[in-house]
């Protein structure tokens, strides 16, 4: 089954800073997992820890939000895919940010999570917007390109290839995969093989 991620719509949650790394998304510790379940319990671990209760993830009013509001080079530092894995496995859908870390922003498509980008007036309205109203719905059209808060809307970008990619759902190589399952086998069958006789390089 093909994947398309056209609109993302629920509640955001307003992360402010800049220069976020990969190892504040998900401590190194934490990256021994067998698989990525466990994960999302421990995103930005460290920086909650020194929050004492009033990171924005730990806030009651935040739980359940889907769509992160971000600032500029968001994702920096490693290479790590278990830093967007945790965020999806808390739960985020989609991310709004000034800019994304080249790899974070590869990772995250790889997995249907657009990461769209808007300049800063935008995204500090959004923030300011979801820091006073928390259930403020957000959402994000990748058919129109914008961005809605409340009565709040403003552009969005994302580069062409990522927006056809998450549109058609050709993002989602394993989904290519079931959906045509058919077709790969009509294709494997057809496919000429080489026997070898024994006794003959």
């Amino acid at each position: 089954m093909v994947s398309e991620v056209k609109t993302i719509s629920g509640r955001g949650i307003p992360l402010m800073g800049n220069d976020i790394d990969t190892d504040r998304i998900i401590p190194a510790r934490f990256l021994r997992c067998v698989t990525f379940d466990g994960l999302g319990a421990q995103v930005f671990a460290d920086d909650r820890a020194q929050a004492n209760g009033q990171h924005p993830f730990d806030l009651p009013h935040y739980q359940e939000a889907e769509i992160l509001v971000v600032n500029a080079n968001f994702g920096c530092g490693s290479s790590r895919e278990h830093a967007p894995q945790a965020l999806a496995k808390w739960g985020v859908r989609a991310i709004v940010g000034e800019s994304f870390a080249e790899i974070f922003f590869g990772n995250c498509l790889a997995m249907g999570i657009p990461c769209v980008t808007a300049d800063f007036a935008t995204v500090k309205q959004l923030q300011t917007i979801l820091s006073d109203n928390p259930q403020a719905s957000i959402s994000i059209d990748l058919e129109t390109m914008q961005v809605r808060c409340g009565d709040f809307f403003a552009p969005i970008s994302i580069s062409e290839g990522a927006r056809k990619m998450l549109i058609n759902g050709t993002w989602d190589a394993c989904g290519q995969l079931v959906s045509h399952a058919n077709q790969i086998r009509a294709t494997a069958s057809s496919l000429p093989y080489i026997q070898w006789s024994k006794g003959k390089g």
